[in-house]
């Protein structure tokens, strides 16, 4: 008989503490989730989620930037087609004030991980967009959205504020 019969089994436990840190961090509870997820790390030290959460709530919650980009994008090294690592990397560069990197990691991410919805978002949220070619239209008019598109195979994403 297996000797975690009747107990929780490792990844269990790691769970069990990834999804704590999940609820603290929703709760605004920076230094309560770090500690979840330093558990969890403890546990699975390899797996990309508990790497790129630890390190998001280090930067966040102990303002250790170098570590939570460290940690981040060791995570996008063991697994670079999901949505969420790209994100939590770039609230990282986004919290130390490096809107630019944010920015191209977020469009790495679209390429890495298709064009989640989540990624898209954050890019508008940061103000990536450029403002629409005919400006006495609406950017959503079929005029601008062509010329747009043409614009941007051109001149490439537009560039950090």
């Amino acid at each position: 008989m297996p000797h975690w019969i009747g107990t929780t089994s490792p990844a269990d436990a790691g769970m069990t503490e990834f999804k704590q840190c999940l609820t603290h961090l929703r709760d605004g509870q920076m230094d309560a989730a770090l500690q979840h997820a330093r558990r969890a790390l403890g546990i699975a030290p390899k797996n990309p989620f508990y790497l790129s959460y630890t390190g998001l709530l280090a930067a966040l919650a102990e303002k250790r930037y170098g570590d939570g980009e460290n940690l981040c994008q060791e995570a996008l090294g063991l697994r670079h087609n999901h949505a969420q690592l790209y994100l939590n990397l770039a609230e990282v560069y986004q919290q130390s004030g490096r809107t630019p990197d944010a920015i191209a990691v977020l469009e790495k991410g679209l390429v890495s991980a298709g064009r989640d919805f989540r990624i898209r978002r954050a890019l508008d949220k940061i103000g990536t967009r450029r403002e629409p070619v005919l400006t006495f239209l609406h950017r959503s008019h079929p005029l601008n959205r062509t010329l747009g598109k043409l614009r941007h195979r051109l001149a490439g994403p537009p560039q950090a504020a």
